[in-house]
Formats: C-alpha cells, structure tokens, sequence
C-alpha cells in the first residue's frame, strides 16, 4: 500500500491532527524538488473552433487535476480513469494495478486562450516527471504511469515530436518514459476525488507532493496561472 492510499484510509486520523499521518506521507517526490524549465514545443496543434479535450495521466490525479484547475484557458479538468474498460473504472480495483488504468486527467480548455503545446509544456515542466517508470514520487504502480492519452492523430504527433525534442534537448537526466496512444474512454473518478487539492489543502499527501506544484506553476509560467481555482463542482453548477 502506497502513502498516498494510506493517506487517504486515514483522512479521519489526519483531521485529528495525528502527526503519523503526515510522517507516513512524506516520500521521494517530484513536488519537493526544483520543476524543470523547459522549452515549449516547436510544434503544436492547430487551433481550432470550440473547447477542445486533452487528456493526460502523471501520477496522482489529485495534483494534476490541481494545476490545470489553477491555468488560465482550462474550463474544467476533471479526475477519472484511462486505459481500461468501464467494469474496471472505480477507485477500489485501479489500485490494484492490473486493469490497464491511469490516474489520468481529463481538460477541456479554450484553445483560444492556451494551446495544447502549452498543456503540453505545463505537463511535462511542473506536473510531475517524466522520467519516472510506472510511478511518481511515493506512488508506486502502473496506475500512476506517465501517458498521453490523444483525442486524435494530430494531437499524438505533437506528443511524440515534442518527447523527441525534449530528449534531444537532454533537459532531463534520463530518457522519458511518457507513453503516448489514442483515448479509447475516459471515465470520471468518484465525486470525493474531484477538486481534492482544494478541499483538503492541509492534507499531508496534498502539503508535501502537490501544493509545491502550484507554487511551481506560479512561478514558471505566471502569463497562464490563475489565483481562483476552476473546479468541477462549480462546472457542475453551471450545466
């Protein structure tokens, strides 16, 4: 069992203030070390009318959900599952790691007002790392997978030509690992995992691995960060 699912069994005990908790919490992460400043990609998708989908997995989706819910041009970023059937997409049988599933994130944005490159860039920088097999920081398992989950075959050509580029580039240590292939389905997580980081910003697991994420995010892309949070709760109040 990883932190994080230990985290989550014991959120009653974290409410508490039981300090074990967030002792438990603490693992090699991505979140506790310096983004990496990278180069945007030298080619991207074509804009075009009306919102437009990405869908991406690195790691836990409570962060990945949390930094697209704090960039300007995302009208809703949504946690769910990718990479396996409908029968398998619930919380409980994903952890097991043997459903083909990704904790993967589903961003309908403005491409108007922010590109897929810069999704892209935004995904790869600050997100979480790229280099990391079948992991991310304390989570450990195919779940937790690095991947790009494309809507359509311009969409994979500009991942895989940017991977290339950024290895190329060696802006990272070791090669990436990022998996690149067509969405088959995206199905949303259960109602308690959406705009988790926001709920629970005190949490351990959100403290020590996601909320440095945004602070990145702030940091290194300021023009695309936005103070308020777009949450889905609100997006469902406005259908």
């Amino acid at each position: 069992m990883s932190p994080r699912h230990f985290s989550r069994l014991s959120l009653a005990a974290a409410a508490l203030g039981v300090l074990a908790v967030a002792a438990f919490a603490v693992g090699p992460s991505r979140a506790s070390e310096e983004a990496v400043v990278i180069p945007a990609p030298a080619a991207d998708v074509q804009a075009a009318d009306g919102i437009q989908t990405a869908v991406i997995a690195g790691g836990c989706f409570w962060g990945v959900q949390g930094v697209y819910q704090h960039t300007a041009g995302v009208l809703n970023a949504v946690s769910g599952y990718s990479g396996g059937s409908k029968m398998t997409a619930n919380y409980t049988m994903i952890g097991t790691g043997t459903t083909g599933h990704a904790e993967a994130v589903e961003i309908k944005y403005d491409p108007k007002k922010i590109s897929y490159g810069k999704i892209l860039q935004i995904f790869f920088s600050v997100v979480h790392d790229p280099t990391q097999l079948n992991r991310q920081g304390p989570d450990v398992g195919t779940q937790y997978r690095s991947a790009i989950f494309a809507v359509n075959d311009e969409q994979k050509k500009v991942a895989e030509a940017y991977i290339a580029q950024l290895n190329a580039a060696k802006v990272y240590k070791k090669p990436i690992v990022t998996k690149v292939g067509p969405l088959q389905a995206f199905y949303p997580a259960e109602d308690y995992h959406q705009d988790y980081l926001t709920l629970h910003p005190n949490q351990p697991y959100i403290v020590f691995n996601d909320i440095p994420k945004i602070e990145n995010l702030k940091k290194i892309f300021a023009e695309n960060y936005i103070e308020k949070p777009t949450l889905v709760r609100n997006a469902k109040a406005t259908n």
